[in-house]
């Protein structure tokens, strides 16, 4: 369920604002974005799987609560990033 390191360092290439940004609103919502993803289709094969449930909650809240400060921060950024990631509709 663990994103591998190749994935994750495409993610990080894909959204980083400078060559040596691993930490930005972005990459950690792209990186909770893909998470969120894997785990949700473990948890439509394995739906008695409880703590998964529960460790995907905490992923959703964490995203938003990004987004949300993202969003106040600088809303242009925001915009660009649920484009990019499909969030919203």
């Amino acid at each position: 369920m663990a994103l591998t390191k190749l994935l994750k360092k495409e993610i990080i290439n894909k959204f980083r604002l400078s060559p040596n940004d691993t930490g930005s609103p972005e990459v950690q919502i792209a990186l909770l974005t893909e998470r969120i993803n894997k785990l949700s289709e473990h948890l439509q094969k394995h739906k008695h799987d409880t703590n998964s449930q529960v460790g995907l909650l905490r992923m959703v809240g964490q995203r938003k609560r990004l987004l949300e400060y993202l969003s106040k921060k600088s809303p242009e950024r925001y915009k660009k990033l649920i484009e990019r990631l499909g969030l919203r509709k």
